[in-house]
């Protein structure tokens, strides 16, 4: 596997509103722009991570996803007895009732 290196210089011009044009191909793209020294701009393309769901990201929730997809793959679905769903549900309910 190798490695691309695209290494260019395109000079452009800071508008009277303080906007640079990076070109259409990446309209609506999320960035970082990093100041590691005055007169340096680094931009990286970024992709930002809802706050509600960056507990996705972490590595149990990862490891637990993974588990979850796993299972998925391995076991097709079936069919539920509603019927048996109903009388599981009650008989659950009964049992909670005697022990508490």
């Amino acid at each position: 596997m190798g490695v691309t290196v695209l290494d260019y210089q395109v000079v452009k011009s800071i508008g009277a509103s303080g906007q640079i044009s990076l070109g259409k191909e990446h309209a609506g793209r999320k960035v970082l722009i990093e100041t590691p020294e005055p007169g340096v701009w680094v931009i990286r393309t970024a992709t930002i991570i809802p706050d509600n769901e960056r507990w996705l990201h972490e590595p149990i929730a990862k490891q637990n996803i993974g588990k979850a997809l796993a299972w998925a793959a391995n076991n097709t679905p079936q069919e539920t007895n509603l019927a048996e769903l109903k009388t599981t549900k009650a008989n659950g309910a009964k049992r909670k009732e005697h022990t508490a």
